[in-house]
């Protein structure tokens, strides 16, 4: 086990090349199960999570070639036998292979999901959707079991937007009879991309980016090529760096119009942001004034940079309200920016930071992967040696984090864990 050391108070500048996005790439991998021939995936993120799904299709059965950041799946040599339940705990998205599953097999038992612990994040909405395509539902002893002996097309609104049930349901009403609604979708551009790889394979999928998606089920799906989109939330991860500590940071291959929300918060801080086709330029300043931010179902503010804006708001002069509308336990990196000297006080729901205090470096830990990010940032801005532990966290979701950040000049490193410090790890 690794832990994480950073010298804040260097200015960071230089160019960032930002990967293929993770939420996609968790989406995109299950689907190829849907297939009838093999599936090549381009620009796949390196990091652990795409992994941990390769395995879980080698493990059914599937014909995996991971290398670099492609992968090509051959699904015509899997057989539905029941996940593991160790690969499944290590990840949320790892319930997409139950739509996948279903929609190919009509039959998928699958450990319940693990991933980041950000509170009560029930799958009933998901389970809802199964059900209206004709699928029956179980839980017996921490697994989900389900069975349909045909699926049919059905209209199916969401209580919630949830952009895991909707990928979810397009999964599995990709290969039903009949022509499938989903009512009061998520919207956010991981849906458009797990659209567009369906669509690839033969489905007739329309309104996708939409609150109304509509899917026509094929009876085989075709194999196919596609390139995975930029992640966004890397993209605004390494903006929210540049507004911390940038002199000119320009973030290369991504889609400005998907950081629209950040864009417009940072712009209102002082910082300058210049946009460009494929890329923006972040120039940050020391004066840089509080704002307050609600987060919300895209194109609102993205709950997955709402912990990484908040190291951002302890620099920036003033009181600032940040208020996360998606999760509610998303504030357990408050108290360890409290440990490097941040004035922050949660009210349910909200955050409310009182900036402008400098920061000292401290021993920390990242509850999640978010999390692990704000206190990177917060590192970065403190005076002296930050020490970060749950590092593993990190590697789930950013690719090359660290490298990236060496290039644009941080100063950062990893050490690797005495066992005295795993042991009071296991019991913090």
């Amino acid at each position: 086990m690794d832990k994480l050391m950073i010298e804040g108070g260097h200015t960071l500048s230089g160019n960032v090349h930002i990967s293929g996005a993770k939420n996609s790439a968790v989406a995109l991998i299950p689907a190829a199960i849907l297939a009838d021939a093999p599936v090549h995936v381009d620009n796949l993120p390196l990091i652990s999570d795409v992994g941990i799904l390769a395995d879980l299709l080698q493990h059914i059965g599937a014909d995996v070639d991971l290398y670099g950041e492609s992968i090509t799946i051959d699904p015509r040599t899997i057989t539905p036998t029941p996940l593991p339940n160790g690969h499944v705990k290590k990840m949320r998205a790892s319930y997409y292979m139950m739509g996948a599953m279903l929609g190919k097999y009509k039959k998928a038992d699958i450990g319940l999901p693990g991933g980041c612990n950000l509170g009560p994040r029930p799958i009933d909405q998901h389970i809802k959707g199964f059900e209206a395509l004709g699928a029956t539902v179980s839980n017996e002893q921490g697994s989900i079991f389900l069975r349909a002996n045909e699926l049919r097309g059905a209209r199916i609104y969401l209580d919630v937007v949830s952009v895991g049930a909707t990928i979810n349901i397009m999964l599995a009403a990709a290969r039903a009879k009949g022509r499938t609604v989903i009512e009061n979708a998520a919207k956010e551009p991981e849906i458009i991309d797990v659209a567009t790889i369906l669509s690839s394979m033969g489905a007739v999928i329309k309104g996708a980016g939409t609150d109304v998606i509509r899917i026509e089920g094929k009876e085989k799906l075709t194999g196919c090529n596609h390139t995975i989109i930029p992640d966004r939330i890397e993209a605004g991860t390494y903006m929210i760096t540049a507004a911390t500590m940038g002199k000119d940071v320009a973030i290369e291959n991504i889609i400005p119009d998907h950081l629209e929300s950040l864009t417009a918060k940072l712009q209102e801080m002082g910082v300058e942001v210049i946009t460009k086709d494929d890329s923006v330029v972040v120039r940050s300043n020391n004066d840089l004034k509080g704002v307050d931010i609600k987060t919300l179902v895209h194109p609102g503010f993205p709950t997955d940079l709402q912990q990484p804006v908040t190291s951002l708001l302890a620099k920036a002069r003033g009181t600032s309200i940040i208020t996360d509308t998606i999760y509610n336990s998303r504030f357990k990196h408050i108290d360890e920016l409290r440990r490097m000297g941040a004035d922050i006080k949660v009210e349910g729901r909200s955050a409310m930071v009182n900036g402008g205090i400098k920061l000292e470096g401290a021993r920390v830990k990242a509850s999640d992967l978010r999390a692990g990010a704000a206190l990177v940032i917060a590192g970065l801005l403190a005076d002296g040696v930050t020490e970060i532990t749950g590092v593993h966290h990190i590697d789930r979701g950013y690719e090359a984090f660290e490298e990236k950040l060496l290039q644009l000049g941080a100063r950062l490193w990893r050490e690797e864990m005495t066992e005295e410090e795993q042991e009071q790890l296991k019991h913090s």
